[in-house]
């Protein structure tokens, strides 16, 4: 996160009043990402490049081809795609009716579009179902093997694309995911501890599943900070306690430098996470009738590792063991010759074929 001041999918606005902070998604990506992405370095380069649905990349200048999250009719790709009968503009300017099954659909028939009608040389492309069918369902259930096979058609979709536009042969194709996922049964909600605390007007808690930030009352911070620690260390299901000098070796971004920056950080222990009490009643700690599943556990957890699967042109064949997802936009750079500033891991060894 200090690095492209990326904390949330949003970024933490202070708001100078109560609620202190609150998470805008629509910020665009020249504010919200403080860092040189890929796709702006493929773009200097002279390169096309193409997102569907990627995250903090709103308004993007260097994206060529653009179908935002929340697309509209109005938007120039969308348009385009209306005008050859690809899509109709129903599919996209109803969303709250559209389940997120329907608008996987939607982003891959996107992306083949723009495979087809313009070949980028850097495509993104973001597929959500799966993501909420574990959220729901939790993780190892029959749900998310289903939503894992419907997103394998949907990558076989964009395989199969890439095949019948004849760029097959110089095409490397790259599936990953920003996180794993563990199941809970006990969901904690911190805010209820702060409300019986009296704090519940000092001290916010943005949930974030398996951990929970905490922002408090500027103007009495060195008082509510203590107050706010001593309330949840040795509480159930509270794995620690992190507050900010422990930030730097947990890669939380720099107070002094970033004001997205949280004051407490409470972390989850196995089958607890962390969410909101809508009715503002009831224990702090409840269990769930059935299970469910959560991201946001500290990064050491296993259960939090992610995929990379790496396919075609100069990829050959090797198990990786593990490796960072800090290592993913330096193969990304190197398989588009594009020149990664300060690489922040390096790229495995085996990866390549030549």
């Amino acid at each position: 996160p200090p690095e492209p001041g990326l904390l949330y999918n949003g970024t933490a606005v202070r708001t100078g009043g109560w609620p202190p902070v609150k998470i805008d998604y629509s910020i665009e990506k020249q504010k919200m990402v403080h860092a040189v992405t890929v796709y702006d370095l493929a773009h200097r380069a002279g390169l096309t490049t193409a997102q569907m649905d990627w995250v903090a990349i709103n308004n993007a200048p260097t994206i060529t081809w653009d179908f935002p999250e929340r697309a509209t009719s109005k938007d120039p790709l969308v348009r385009e795609m209306i005008g050859r009968g690809v899509l109709t503009a129903s599919d996209v300017d109803q969303p709250p009716k559209a389940t997120i099954l329907w608008r996987d659909q939607i982003w891959t028939k996107a992306a083949e579009y723009a495979i087809r009608q313009h070949k980028p040389n850097l495509l993104l492309i973001h597929l959500l179902s799966l993501d909420s069918t574990k959220h729901t369902y939790a993780t190892n259930t029959l749900a998310a093997y289903d939503g894992i096979a419907f997103l394998d058609s949907c990558a076989g979709r964009v395989l199969d694309t890439i095949r019948a536009a004849g760029l097959e042969q110089r095409t490397t194709v790259i599936v990953v995911s920003d996180h794993g996922f563990k199941q809970f049964h006990k969901q904690i909600r911190p805010a209820l501890a702060l409300a019986a605390a009296g704090l519940g007007k000092r001290a916010f808690v943005v949930p974030e599943g398996g951990s929970a930030m905490i922002y408090v009352d500027k103007t009495a911070a060195r008082e509510l900070v203590p107050q706010v620690r001593k309330i949840f260390t040795g509480a159930e299901g509270i794995s620690r306690v992190a507050a900010r000098a422990d930030f730097p070796a947990l890669g939380m971004p720099d107070p002094s430098k970033d004001s997205q920056a949280p004051d407490v950080v409470l972390y989850a222990k196995d089958d607890y996470a962390f969410g909101n009490a809508p009715d503002a009643s009831g224990p702090v700690v409840i269990a769930k009738d059935t299970p469910a599943g959560a991201h946001g556990y500290i990064n050491t957890d296993p259960d939090m590792n992610a995929i990379f699967i790496a396919s075609g042109y100069n990829i050959r064949y090797a198990s990786l063991g593990d490796i960072k997802n800090l290592q993913v936009a330096p193969i990304l750079a190197a398989l588009l010759q594009v020149h990664l500033p300060h690489p922040s891991s390096p790229i495995p060894q085996d990866l390549f074929a030549q």
